[in-house]
């Protein structure tokens, strides 16, 4: 028989094949302009299957964590592997926008959020002394999906068209889910409560934590986090040309190095995150996005000047993005963390469309960013102050037992 040990690390090599054939959907903007020359249909509106993925993808997390009580963990997630890859195989033989919004956009973003928040969530219940570095594993894997298939994807677009693309594309992310869902066995959890700073943590159910208000201050910190990486990562390489004055090549590697920021910020900070505090970190990497944005207003782009802020924006969004799992566990415990997290989670869903309807109402990319300039410090000085509630509890209870002595006092002298 294998340790306990041994089965924790199978658990997460399952994870990882999972999450890394998950995170193949952010090669999408590859398929854009090959559909746009087999069917004529306009950019925008193929472009537009991307959001809706998005916010199926959201949408679908409310919901995860009711599906992973009744059917059991290692179901939900080979299920949603094989719709995922149904959905991208059904693609292959689209030939309307809508038939393309159904299947590539709703049904492969909802089986994609359902399978991605549960295995992420079951992991972090796995190692809740590292809650931290194991998010960013796992969220590093999703990363590390999408950089490997922007090559796989584009190979096979080039060789064997935009559609039969589609088709190899379906059956290998399949495989990858279900493949790893194997590997998964579903965390128990005690009826211990866990501590944090030396404080009994309770495992809120989500009724509880939307009475509370840090799960709101959570989803203004994430919505802002989300938006100002995301509104990056769809128009970096327009930035490139119009803001620092690149010729199209050199813009077009920004692409790449918000892919390697991305990846390198959900490991480094995620692990970073439980040595120093996880609000500390989140503060600083919205420190660092709001100078980052902030000198791209202001400031006469040259070419590392440009590189510096985009990779340093891309590398504060995937470290913040990999450590809110891990707040949210903390501040609302580990049993009911997929629901919770799941309601927290629609700060990336908001997040993903704000961003260019901000810039579509204020004129353009400048006045964006000194908006979210502007939401970064404000979130900053939510996350200095913010406490779970468990500390808050407990601090209210302290001061009122002191103030209970205290009005004691006088009347045991006089005795």
């Amino acid at each position: 028989m294998k340790s306990s040990t041994d089965r924790r690390w199978l658990i997460v090599v399952g994870t990882i094949f999972a999450q890394m054939g998950l995170g193949t959907i952010y090669t999408w903007s590859l398929f854009n302009q090959p559909l746009v020359e087999l069917f004529g249909w306009k950019l925008s509106s193929v472009a537009f299957t991307f959001s809706i993925t998005s916010l199926a993808l959201a949408i679908s997390t409310l919901f995860a964590g009711k599906l992973q009580d009744k059917w059991g963990l290692r179901r939900l997630i080979r299920c949603a592997g094989i719709v995922l890859g149904a959905g991208l195989i059904l693609s292959s033989q689209v030939s309307s926008l809508w038939m393309l919004y159904i299947l590539a956009g709703i049904v492969v973003g909802a089986a994609d959020g359902t399978a991605y928040i549960t295995s992420l969530s079951n992991l972090i219940k796995w190692f809740p002394n590292r809650k931290g570095l194991i998010s960013g594993i796992s969220v590093g894997a999703y990363g590390t999906g999408s950089l490997l298939f922007k090559f796989i994807n584009g190979s096979l677009i080039q060789s064997v068209g935009v559609s039969q693309a589609f088709l190899f594309w379906g059956i290998m992310v399949m495989v990858m889910v279900v493949g790893g869902s194997f590997l998964v066995r579903e965390a128990k959890i005690s009826n211990e409560s866990q501590t944090l700073d030396g404080i009994q943590q309770k495992d809120f159910t989500i009724k509880e934590m939307l009475k509370t208000k840090e799960a709101y201050l959570l989803f203004v910190i994430f919505f802002t986090a989300c938006m100002s990486g995301l509104y990056l990562i769809g128009i970096v390489k327009d930035i490139g040309v119009s803001l620092a004055h690149l010729d199209i090549a050199a813009a077009s590697n920004a692409v790449a190095i918000v892919a390697i920021s991305n990846t390198s910020g959900r490991i480094i900070l995620g692990a970073l995150s439980d040595k120093v505090g996880r609000l500390k970190v989140v503060s600083g990497a919205l420190l660092v996005t709001a100078v980052a944005v902030t000198v791209l207003s202001f400031v006469h782009l040259n070419f590392g000047l440009f590189y510096i802020c985009v990779a340093g924006i891309a590398f504060c969004f995937g470290g913040n993005i990999t450590i809110f799992p891990a707040i949210v566990a903390d501040f609302f415990g580990l049993k009911n963390q997929s629901k919770n997290y799941g309601i927290i989670y629609q700060g990336f869903g908001l997040g993903a469309i704000s961003g260019s309807f901000i810039a579509s109402a204020l004129g353009g990319f400048i006045p964006t960013f000194k908006l979210i300039a502007v939401l970064s410090i404000v979130s900053l000085l939510i996350a200095l102050t913010t406490k779970a509630p468990g500390y808050r509890q407990a601090k209210t209870k302290e001061k009122n037992n002191h103030e209970k002595i205290g009005s004691m006092t006088p009347g045991t002298r006089a005795s």
